[in-house]
């Protein structure tokens, strides 16, 4: 169904081109659109033309036009005015009309069964027999953007997006629940992984305006066929939440770029509890200080060389030994050693992974 704001658009568009002013209203005698103050008047009278069975009709020196969608009265267009220009004004904005209808309804029919794919609740067969019906291609490279804008849904962002890949048919904008916008894009033959982050920056400055939003994108592998479309669905969804555990400083993060947090994402809550009970003797390792914790993420930060971490946190280098032999006593991992670091590194990793799923059962 074409919004009140569409029709609203258009009519102001043929009046401000033919100085004719026009009303739309709905087979339930509601004023949808009109470009005049008094057209509840006209409302008794385009119901009784409703039952009619003429197409057009003069009424009260106003042209009145039924305008179908597939054979179904939609709406009653008033255009005021009873000379030849007026009649041939209506039957333009009729036509107008009925055209957005069909434009809409195939956009619906899209919107549909991109959804339906996204959710993997098609079968083969049926994605390329009603690919083919609506004209989509099956064998393009295409790749899938998840836009969280932390708000609720609404038509604004969603037409936002919208309006930035509009010009481009073959790509699709969508949303199958509340929170997230996606993007369905279809790629060209040399457009790369950095052509991707440029993609996610223009989406991110649509929104830079908005106080109160704060924007996230998340973006699966390329594929190169529409069945696999949902795999690169899929992936989006984990660096979406993958991104908010691990890389909180990124507003921008790709599915390749998970690394480690991708595998240890899959892990059961479980094995993770398991796991850092075996390490740490019941203790958790984000149980330390604050200057422990400082010290800790900056000697990583700095591939463990002690030098320079001392120097960027402006303490001795006693100070800092001091403090990595402090962490042995009580964890029985010294973080100079390779292989503990790594053990230490990732058990930070798997108690984060466990506090943020923790924070979404509350």
């Amino acid at each position: 169904m074409i919004s009140n704001q569409i029709l609203q658009n258009t009519i102001d568009g043929l009046k401000g081109i033919t100085r004719t002013d026009l009303c739309v209203i709905d087979v339930e005698g509601k004023v949808l659109a009109a470009t005049l103050s008094d057209a509840e008047q006209f409302i008794e009278s385009a119901q009784v033309f409703a039952q009619s069975p003429a197409d057009s009709q003069v009424v009260n020196g106003c042209q009145f036009f039924k305008v179908f969608d597939d054979h179904q009265l939609e709406y009653i267009l008033l255009a005021n005015g009873e000379n030849e220009d007026v009649y041939m004004i209506g039957k333009i904005a009729t036509f107008q009309i009925q055209n957005l209808l069909v434009a809409y309804k195939e956009r619906f029919d899209k919107d549909n069964f991109i959804k339906n794919l996204l959710l993997d609740n098609l079968l083969l067969v049926d994605i390329y027999n009603r690919a083919k019906k609506l004209h989509i291609e099956t064998e393009v490279r295409r790749v899938v953007f998840i836009v969280e804008t932390n708000r609720e849904k609404d038509g604004n962002d969603l037409e936002k997006i919208r309006s930035l890949f509009g010009g481009k048919s073959k790509d699709f904008v969508t949303a199958v629940d509340e929170k997230n916008i996606i993007v369905v894009k279809e790629l060209g033959e040399h457009e790369s992984y950095d052509d991707l982050n440029k993609t996610a920056e223009v989406i991110i400055n649509l929104f830079r305006g908005d106080a109160d939003s704060n924007v996230h994108i998340a973006y699966g592998t390329v594929v190169n066929e529409l069945k696999d479309v949902s795999r690169s669905y899929k992936e989006a969804r984990m660096a979406l939440d993958v991104g908010k555990i691990f890389f909180e400083e990124k507003n921008v993060i790709a599915y390749s770029q998970l690394g480690i947090g991708r595998l240890i994402y899959q892990l059961p809550i479980p094995l993770c509890k398991m796991f850092i009970k075996e390490i740490f003797d019941g203790k958790s390792p984000d149980e330390f200080d604050e200057e422990m914790l400082t010290t800790i993420n900056k000697f990583f930060e700095n591939s463990l060389n002690v030098s320079e971490t001392s120097r960027q946190l402006y303490i001795h280098r006693n100070t800092l030994v001091y403090r990595l032999d402090k962490l042995q006593k009580s964890t029985g991992l010294d973080l100079r050693v390779f292989e503990d670091a790594i053990t230490f590194k990732i058990a930070l990793m798997v108690v984060k992974y466990m506090r943020y799923m923790e924070s979404l059962d509350y």
